[in-house]
């Protein structure tokens, strides 16, 4: 007679010490648990609900400017270092842990309009509405290593006056080498061991007010201009590649730095627009949501999502292909946020606004700070996995998307020809918001939405074909110049 028996080794089952975790053995067949979706769908929703209570993205304010702040710098080589410029003509280097400052540099005798940092991180560049550009040496490749509490004051090494007498809007620094550029009635290089610009540009006579590189190709730059043109140069060629002209400024641009190619532009309409540098004649995307003017924008080292301030007072961050932002961060204190930056691990983002204050955020506004144990890290990629999965279903969708309000439920039952893309997700997402932007949305919605049945009505009385349907990828661009 055959006998079959279930036998364990008792080593298996036991601890080794006290402190250990009892070893639990699972069997993973499905046709074992047939209620497991159900139980993963219940875990999704309360993960969806618990990212919305622990959503606390403010970190701490860093005061002792006494005047606006007017541009940012971070420092490549060292995570914890910030600049920032203020329209008093203040440079200071803080150091994001203890949001102290760390480091001042006197001199500018206007506001600083533009701050970049060298490569190798040695080497601050400051312009401002003086007329003048200075380069600083930054002690201890960031200053932040240093015991001493106390605020070093440093002085430039070097000062280059425009003896034109105007004032430069803009600096960028080359991500690999040693040229950088200088935005105002012209395109200037400089070279870090010359007095005079080696190359200029000009395209036009209206003022340059951004530059920025190329972080894949080293030569070739974008600037932004008061004439509503986006140009990109080729330092190569030592002329103007390409030009594009749109309906309205644009305040500020961002290259994105894991697709070289691709750039995002910061406009004066309350939208960002991606382009491919090589095909300007489109936009890639559209990103709605902001309710004021674009002032700032800059991309994550992930090239996944960029952040963005605006004249709204509010900061919002997007996916680098979403066409409305996932996060909005504002304060009742914070006045108009004229530079944004994140942080070089993808972290944090910081800001700086016209009440002289620079705030620190989380960039998930639900993550946990300080040391996290592995099966923490291993819970949170879980919990992500399943919203990540059940995102689809309405309830879970309500929350980290959005729902129709009855407002808009009205609209559908009376078949009005609606999309989604056209209204603001601020007021259909289940979150709250600043009276004022929350009125300024319903407002922009309901011009949007009044335009759009005004230009359905000429069509409707014109001849066929006479007024063509544009798309919003191309709406706002009147011409490409090469």
């Amino acid at each position: 007679m055959r006998v079959k028996v279930i036998s364990r080794s008792a080593d298996d089952f036991t601890r080794e010490r006290s402190n250990d975790l009892q070893r639990v053995s699972r069997n993973y067949d499905p046709n074992l648990r047939p209620q497991e979706k159900a139980v993963e769908y219940v875990r999704a929703l309360n993960a969806a609900k618990l990212d919305k209570v622990f959503a606390r993205p403010f970190i701490g304010a860093m005061d002792g400017h006494i005047d606006a702040i007017s541009s940012m710098a971070k420092n490549p080589s060292h995570l914890k270092g910030i600049f920032s410029g203020s329209m008093d003509g203040d440079i200071r280097l803080w150091d994001i842990a203890s949001r102290k400052t760390v480091c001042q540099y006197p001199g500018h005798q206007g506001a600083v309009r533009g701050l970049t940092v060298s490569t190798d991180g040695r080497i601050l560049v400051s312009c401002g509405s003086d007329c003048t550009v200075r380069l600083w040496r930054i002690p201890l490749a960031s200053g932040i290593e240093s015991d001493d509490s106390s605020n070093k004051v440093c002085t430039h090494i070097l000062c280059y006056l425009n003896y034109d007498l105007l004032f430069f809007r803009a600096v960028d620094h080359q991500w690999e080498g040693d040229l950088f550029a200088t935005a105002g009635a012209q395109v200037d290089i400089w070279d870090h061991n010359r007095s005079q610009p080696v190359n200029s540009f000009e395209w036009g006579n209206d003022t340059v007010i951004s530059v920025r590189f190329n972080p894949g190709e080293p030569n070739i730059l974008a600037t932004s201009g008061s004439d509503r043109s986006i140009t990109i140069y080729d330092l190569r060629t030592s002329s103007p590649a390409r030009k594009l002209i749109m309906r309205t400024k644009t305040n500020s641009i961002a290259w994105n730095p894991m697709e070289p190619m691709n750039f995002t532009a910061a406009n004066e309409n309350c939208n960002c627009y991606s382009f491919d540098a090589r095909k300007l004649e489109e936009a890639k995307c559209v990103h709605k949501d902001h309710v004021s003017a674009v002032m700032d924008i800059d991309y994550s080292p992930t090239g996944r999502e960029f952040v963005t301030g605006s004249y709204d007072r509010t900061v919002r961050i997007f996916q680098y292909n979403g066409g409305h932002s996932r996060e909005i961060y504002h304060t009742k204190r914070m006045q108009r946020v004229f530079c944004v930056k994140f942080s070089c691990d993808a972290s944090y983002v910081i800001s700086g606004s016209d009440d002289t204050n620079l705030r620190l955020w989380k960039a998930k506004a639900s993550e946990q700070l300080g040391v996290i144990l592995p099966r923490e890290r291993k819970k949170h990629e879980y919990m992500e996995a399943v919203k990540n999965r059940y995102k689809h279903l309405p309830e879970i969708k309500r929350i980290l998307r959005y729902y129709w309000p009855p407002i808009y439920k009205h609209l559908i039952e009376v078949d009005v020809d609606i999309d989604i893309d056209d209204f603001d997700v601020d007021i259909c997402r289940h979150r709250h918001l600043p009276k004022p932007i929350y009125k300024a949305g319903l407002l922009r919605r309901t011009m949007a939405n009044a335009e759009k049945r005004k230009e359905e009505r000429r069509r409707a009385h014109s001849a066929p074909g006479s007024m063509p349907r544009k798309s919003l990828r191309k709406n706002r661009i009147i011409q490409e110049i090469e």
